[in-house]
């Protein structure tokens, strides 16, 4: 027979989303001058992903006082670790050496998104 505590868990998560995603953790290394030179071939290879619709969101990483040390996050939508990693394999920085990455499957849960659309400008918030 399952615990209270194992029935309140299913409980819980029994209407949750369970949406499967791979995060690519990417490690710098490289200077300013170096990361810059590349940086917009880096957008580039980013923007044609969010196209597409494989970005779910990307962006540098910072320490807890702001500093950035070239550093990123990046998830995205793919059928497999191996897409996920030929996908992380293509970024500019990784194909030139100036990050390294590390690849995690996560599994969305619970958490909330917000869009406010103003029609009057035909404006969007993302909250």
């Amino acid at each position: 027979m399952p615990s209270s505590a194992e029935e309140r868990i299913r409980q819980l998560t029994k209407g949750m989303l369970r949406k499967k995603l791979f995060v690519i953790l990417s490690k710098g290394g490289a200077t300013p001058d170096q990361i810059g030179a590349l940086l917009p071939q880096h957008l580039e290879y980013m923007i044609g992903l969010e196209k597409t619709g494989v970005l779910f969101a990307s962006g540098p990483l910072a320490d807890a006082e702001g500093k950035t040390r070239g550093d990123g996050l990046t998830i995205v939508r793919a059928a497999s670790a191996a897409d996920a990693r030929k996908i992380a394999e293509q970024d500019p920085f990784v194909v030139n050496k100036l990050r390294t990455f590390e690849l995690r499957e996560w599994t969305v849960m619970e958490g909330s998104l917000g869009i406010k659309i103003n029609l009057s400008d035909q404006s969007l918030e993302l909250t």
